[in-house]
């Protein structure tokens, strides 16, 4: 059975000088953060679309490599994510996400480094936001002990 998961946009005036906020209503998560160029592009305090987008991406790998550890017969003590997406400023159509870096570091007992990145690797391959994606996505996987 199919489900949905939603979150909310809002913005008002021109790209520069507009301003917008975003909600996460299904989940409470959050309400009306500010979003605007300058929070985008600049330094400006408040979220942005590339920001909830890398926070999805760690999320949904850490997840990811929770379950594809589990089915090869480990499990996890922790998985601790950090997916950064990058952004040129591209002129048509516009700024182009050109890839997302997923750095790993989990605390995995009775698993050998080359076990590790083999699952990171099919874990990364299998995640839905991976997939979603049409830029490359790397990573880089780290066994901490």
């Amino acid at each position: 059975m199919a489900f949905k998961r939603y979150a909310e946009a809002m913005w008002q005036g021109g790209l520069q000088a507009g301003k917008g906020n975003m909600s996460t209503p299904q989940s409470g998560l959050f309400a009306h953060q500010n979003f605007s160029f300058k929070t985008r592009f600049g330094d400006e305090k408040g979220t942005n679309p590339e920001e909830l987008l890398a926070a999805a991406h760690a999320g949904c790998f850490s997840m990811a490599l929770s379950a594809t550890l589990e089915k090869a017969g480990f499990t996890a003590d922790n998985v601790q994510t950090r997916a950064e997406v990058t952004m040129e400023p591209g002129k048509d159509p516009g700024p182009t996400i050109t890839g997302v870096n997923l750095v790993v570091n989990a605390k995995v007992p009775g698993i050998s480094p080359e076990q590790f990145e083999e699952i990171a690797e099919s874990a990364k391959a299998g995640c839905v936001i991976s997939r979603t994606l049409a830029v490359p996505v790397t990573l880089s996987a780290m066994l901490v002990s």
